[in-house]
Parts: C-alpha cells; structure tokens; sequence
C-alpha cells in the first residue's frame, strides 16, 4: 500500500461524500491508495448515508467506512483510522490526513505523493487549501511564539512590519517552501515519522494538533513543506465553524483554548505560555479597542477575554 487517506467526519456526510467524490480519479493518479473515512460517533445516520454512497457509487474497492466508538476528535479519529488501516496494509508509504469539508483538485494527491517520492528528507508536506472560486488560504505557518501572539491579535499594520520574522500566518507562497507546519486539512506524512514519534496526541481534541505533531517531528529531524502545485478547497470552518470568517464573533468553544494551553505549556514551557497569553490579551484588547474608536465592525469572537482569563494557564493553575 502506497497511500492511506485518512478522513474523520462528525455530522458532515454531505461533505464528506463529496470529499470522496473528488478523490476518486485520484485514487490511480496517486497509485495504490486507500481511503479510511472515521465517523466520529456522529450519531445522526452519518455512518450509514457515507457507507450507502460508498456502496452505490461503486467505491467500495478503494474506500472503507468505520465507526469510532465515541467522538474523541480528530487526532482520535484519525488515530482509530490508522490503527485499522496499518492492520490490513502494515507498511504504507504515506499517510494523507484530509479535512471532509473539501474538494481535492485534479492532481493534487498525485503531487503531494511526487513531492515526497523526490524528497526523502520531508516527513510531512501540506497542499495549497483554497476557497472554491481559487483565491489561495493561509495554509503554511510559523511556530506560535509570545511575540507571534500578539501580532496575530493585534493585527495592526506598524507592528506587523516590526514583528515581521513573527508572524505566523507570513504571506502565501507561490513555490514550494520549507515552512514550520501546515494545516492538517490536507497533510501527507511519512510513514517513519509515525515510527519514530508515534500517532497524533489524542489529548488534543481539536486543534493545535498537528501543529503539536510538527514540532514533534521536528524535533525528531524532519522537515515540513509547503507544495502548493497541489491545491485543495477548504470549504473553510464548515466541520467546527470555528475558523469561518464569515461567522468572526462566534464564541470559542472550550477544547480551541484548552488545545492552545496545552500546546503553549508543552512546548514553550510555563513562563512564556503565561507571557503567550498576556500577548493574547494585549493584542486581543488593542485590536477591539481601535474598531471602537474607528466605528468599525467588531470581529473578535464573542467573550473571548473571559473565556481567555478563564483558560489561562495561570488560572488553571489557581485552580489546581
């Protein structure tokens, strides 16, 4: 077996199924391919309307459907996926983790297989993600930092221009480029990079995880890129709405901030995550406080500084 796509819906069949439907000529352009959907314990008829499709289109030789015992999230999800996957097929090449709210281009799996295939070196490359009328999304990312906080909440022009080698969102690429981690809504990786840092953390429920899993393999010597001669649609926050823009002031929901904490504390250590989020906070803060004054539509998520305060790494820590 030469790829394992791995896709983990939660009450998106209709997406999901579409998702499946612009991977079938995919399937023999990438070689060898199979695609392991994971419904996450939707409990709406999910896991039987994607099996029937399955069934009725005739997918049934390159796509198979579970169903995880609960909704545990996505690298859950995607960990049951594997864990099954790699006891039918125990040496893929690849691992493709792909998002059920998109829509893969002609090609797009095939060169993500060919980046990798030219480049052994690479533990995990991302596509370009795109809105469906093309118009590229921020898809390749820098490492969150205290500094990167803020700039990224403040979003204020003279600061940006200062904390230019902080941002973590830098301008789209046009070529393939080394970046810190990708967006897990289209990201291949290495089989040896599972075998010598193991699956996803499944204490991240959503979000923050493969950003966790790349400093992981980082740390364990290999690189991450950017392909973007692979483009994906990402009907954008349509699994967790929580990343939709059009929907900017919508609450937070508790598992973004205890993922972001637990990142913060695990990788930057407990001073700087209590530095991260009073960047948070100030950024936070500045920015709302200039689209009052400009009479600006707000777009900072609805109670974000009580639910920052209250998932602060320094309040969990009062609170023992």
């Amino acid at each position: 077996m030469r790829v394992i796509v791995l896709i983990v819906n939660y009450r998106t069949a209709d997406l999901t199924i579409d998702a499946l439907a612009s991977l079938e000529p995919e399937i023999g352009a990438a070689t060898d391919a199979q695609v392991v959907v994971v419904d996450n314990a939707s409990e709406d008829g999910s896991y039987e309307r994607i099996g029937a499709a399955v069934a009725a289109r005739g997918w049934g030789s390159w796509a198979t459907v579970l169903a995880a015992p609960s909704n545990g999230g996505f690298s859950s999800g995607n960990n049951f996926g594997l864990a099954w996957a790699l006891e039918r097929w125990p040496a893929p090449r690849y691992v493709h983790l792909l998002n059920p709210d998109t829509v893969v281009r002609p090609g797009a799996l095939a060169h993500l297989v060919a980046f990798m295939d030219a480049n052994p070196t690479v533990g995990i490359a991302g596509s370009r993600l795109e809105d469906p009328d093309g118009r590229p999304q921020c898809s390749a990312f820098r490492f969150p930092t205290v500094l990167g906080e803020l700039e990224a909440t403040a979003r204020f022009g003279p600061l940006t221009r200062l904390l230019v080698d902080q941002v973590i969102a830098p301008p789209i690429s046009t070529e393939a480029c080394a970046c810190d981690w990708v967006a897990g809504a289209s990201m291949i990786i290495r089989r040896e990079v599972f075998d010598a840092i193991g699956l996803l953390d499944d204490r991240y429920f959503m979000y923050y995880e493969e950003v966790d899993f790349t400093v992981r393999a980082r740390r364990a010597g290999w690189t991450c890129w950017y392909v973007p001669e692979s483009r994906v649609v990402h009907l954008v926050g349509q699994s967790s709405g929580v990343t939709d823009a059009r929907h900017a002031r919508r609450r937070r929901p508790d598992y973004w901030f205890e993922s972001r904490r637990r990142y913060l504390l695990t990788h930057l250590g407990r001073r700087a995550a209590v530095a991260a989020d009073l960047a948070f906070f100030c950024g936070s803060l500045a920015r709302w406080a200039r689209l009052v004054i400009e009479r600006k539509p707000l777009d900072t998520p609805e109670h974000l500084f009580a639910d920052l305060a209250r998932h602060s790494v320094l309040a969990k820590s009062w609170a023992g």
